[in-house]
């Protein structure tokens, strides 16, 4: 009898010892988010599931998917920690166990999203990749949609290309973003320039920084040219670099010197957002560039073929798609091997 328990006790030990992955209840869990800079986390759930509201910084890889591994692996970084968690726990162990096989470091949110609520911790329905400077600070970027972006650091605020509605996906500045600090406007196009988004996001010191022509009809807010820079609050710099078409028929659109993009610098971390262009040839000057933000719409941006020479042409580590409308991004991730894609929902 004595023998039979040993067996059984050993037994036990040895199923949860391999295991391999960390259960982790939701105190622990949000500790965990908020100490460790490094973590990466990962909502396990379907497209819709993540869509009615997930955990901030989350993004969004179905476990349901016919990739799901291959698309982990190509966009985790495997020598960080990966968090993972789903609906109630179930398919975030099961992610969990085959990510911890691949050689990913995994902790598992014990009772998943419903413990987390249940829990009164907030969640948002916006996605949100992190960032970290030299110094190790962290950059959140807030995917908000099409072309307009948050960046926060240091509690300040950048807001760009605010947008309240744009065909069924509307944002409440208002209530969803602190005031901003510095909003950034690429161009007056009614997808990237917003007036009422602006008064919602406006205080008596919030710097606009845009081209001239968004100035003249905001009658406020610095105007910069392609190639002029600045220093932003937060020691952030800022250089505004072209936007424009190339291609025959389309370069109304977007007429040369007119438009900016913009290149953030925040403690050596390089943000490029590239505004509304094609692959221009003045993309292989940029240097160092971290992250990058390129639009894939044609006709008024990029093709998909355009986007791999950009990316090409500067090495970004990072891309994301931006602006994209209905483009197909799938074949991205393989046709650019040593620059992380992130496909994310910025259509």
């Amino acid at each position: 009898m004595k023998q039979s328990v040993l067996i059984m006790l050993f037994s036990l030990f040895s199923l949860f010892s391999c295991k391999g992955y960390t259960d982790l209840a939701a105190d622990a869990f949000q500790k965990m988010l908020s100490e460790d800079g490094q973590a990466q986390l990962v909502d396990v759930r379907t497209p819709d599931e993540f869509a009615a509201g997930h955990l901030s910084g989350a993004v969004n890889i179905n476990w349901f998917g016919s990739g799901f591994l291959s698309e982990c692996q190509s966009a985790l970084d495997a020598g960080r920690p990966v968090m993972v968690y789903c609906r109630s726990g179930k398919r975030s162990a099961s992610a969990a166990a085959r990510l911890e096989k691949s050689g990913f470091k995994v902790y598992n949110l014990l009772g998943g999203y419903l413990a987390w609520t249940g829990a009164g911790k907030p969640v948002t329905t916006y996605e949100v990749e992190r960032f970290f400077t030299d110094g190790g600070a962290p950059v959140e970027i807030t995917l908000i949609k099409h072309g307009s972006l948050a960046v926060s650091y240091k509690g300040l605020s950048v807001q760009v290309d605010p947008v309240i509605e744009l065909g069924k996906r509307r944002t409440d500045y208002a209530t969803d973003f602190p005031k901003a600090d510095v909003i950034l406007v690429t161009h007056e196009h009614f997808d990237h320039f917003d007036k009422e988004a602006i008064e919602a996001l406006r205080k008596e010191e919030t710097l606009l920084v845009t081209n001239a022509r968004c100035a003249e009809m905001l009658g406020w807010g610095t105007a910069l040219s392609n190639g002029q820079s600045a220093l932003l609050p937060g020691e952030i710099a800022l250089e505004a670099v072209p936007a424009y078409n190339t291609t025959e028929g389309h370069l109304q659109f977007h007429p040369k010197g007119r438009d900016n993009g913009f290149v953030l610098t925040i403690d050596g971390l390089r943000i490029y957002i590239a505004g509304d262009t094609e692959d221009i040839p003045e993309m292989a000057l940029l240097q160092d560039i971290d992250v990058a933000f390129l639009p894939v719409n044609q006709p008024y941006t990029m093709t998909v073929d355009q986007c791999v020479a950009a990316a090409r042409a500067f090495g970004p580590k990072v891309l994301i798609p931006y602006h994209s409308g209905e483009t197909d991004l799938s074949s991205l991730p393989g046709r650019l091997p040593g620059i992380r894609v992130l496909l994310r929902q910025m259509q």
